[in-house]
């Protein structure tokens, strides 16, 4: 079956070749009765004036067979009443526990998944409901499973969230056990447009490896980060697990512009540097020191005009990074 012989039943018209391509000698048609979906995605698929989507499917075993290590890695999503992390309240809290195989940064084995709602003590607005689907009622008396969690918490390498920073300080807050085990951020992390992407985003990632999914409950983002993670990258080919994996231990510095110029503000914004408005002071948090002295450079010469500046460094380890904790504070030269 080529892309010029199927017939979608839409008053009897085909879909037209490319004008690169050179159509068929014979034309015929095959209905949609002929052909599964599958089948004319396939098709679709192979031409390239046209790009497929399949629904995610959630899985629950991956049948790699470990080549060496094998470590426990927990996938992890939240839903909340809110942004603020001081205020706010967790509404539904997913994990998912996966082995991975260090040597490939594989899955391997079954999948343990944990879902749970909560019942924040307080309204759920109809914004939140409008973007998550959870209700006030679905959440009346309910509460996290905490024996639950701890089991598949316990023995945990790392935990792994798209955008860290977010899920680790209200997940911290509701059960303290995951203070102990180190972190890792799929979002800040991984350079994903160094990868060729043009998001981070998690419903943009997935959509550009063939995917989509209904975002905003926790459990089916926790399997569409699993499944982006899982994806061999295209220039470094790697996994981002794997990635993750080989970055967990080692420190993130949170650099600040300490001191710039007021008129340095939009050359700071553009290079993803975030306003701190109880310290005033712009900051950007960078994931090896390779990046650092690319960071320190890039702010002598464009935000200090190559001016003797002395900077705040705060140095984070895996147990502390996103967690809102602080670091290790040092003052750096530029």
């Amino acid at each position: 079956m080529t892309i010029e012989q199927l017939d979608f039943g839409f008053a009897g018209a085909t879909v037209p070749a490319s004008p690169a391509t050179k159509p068929p000698t014979k034309r015929g048609k095959v209905s949609t009765a002929a052909a599964t979906p599958e089948e004319m995605a396939r098709v679709l698929e192979q031409h390239p004036d046209y790009r497929v989507l399949r629904r995610l499917v959630p899985r629950q075993h991956f049948d790699h067979v470990p080549q060496g290590d094998v470590v426990s890695v927990i996938v992890l999503d939240t839903e909340t009443t809110g942004l603020n992390q001081a205020q706010d309240k967790i509404i539904e809290l997913a994990m998912l526990r996966v082995s991975v195989d260090r040597a490939t940064g594989l899955p391997c084995g079954e999948v343990q998944v944990y879902d749970g709602l909560e019942d924040p003590g307080m309204p759920i607005s109809s914004e939140i409901e409008a973007i998550t689907g959870i209700s006030n009622q679905m959440v009346k008396g309910q509460h996290l499973d905490e024996q639950r969690i701890a089991t598949i918490l316990n023995g945990a390498d790392l935990v792994i969230a798209h955008n860290a920073a977010f899920d680790r300080p209200f997940v911290e807050a509701r059960l303290p056990g995951f203070k102990d085990v180190s972190w890792g951020c799929s979002f800040a992390e991984i350079d994903w447009r160094s990868e060729g992407h043009g998001s981070s985003k998690l419903e943009y990632l997935a959509m550009d490896m063939g995917w989509f999914y209904d975002a905003h409950r926790a459990e089916v983002d926790c399997h569409a980060l699993l499944a982006v993670l899982t994806a061999t990258l295209p220039v470094s080919a790697r996994t981002g697990l794997s990635r993750l994996l080989t970055d967990a231990q080692g420190p993130v510095y949170r650099l600040q512009a300490t001191g710039a110029p007021f008129e340095s503000k939009d050359a700071l914004k553009a290079r993803a540097y975030r306003w701190n408005a109880e310290q005033k002071v712009w900051h950007t948090l960078l994931t090896d020191a390779t990046l650092l002295q690319a960071e320190r450079d890039w702010l002598r010469t464009t935000v200090y005009g190559n001016r003797a500046v002395r900077v705040q460094l705060e140095e984070l380890d895996a147990r502390v990074k996103y967690s809102g904790r602080p670091g290790k504070l040092s003052q750096l030269q530029l």
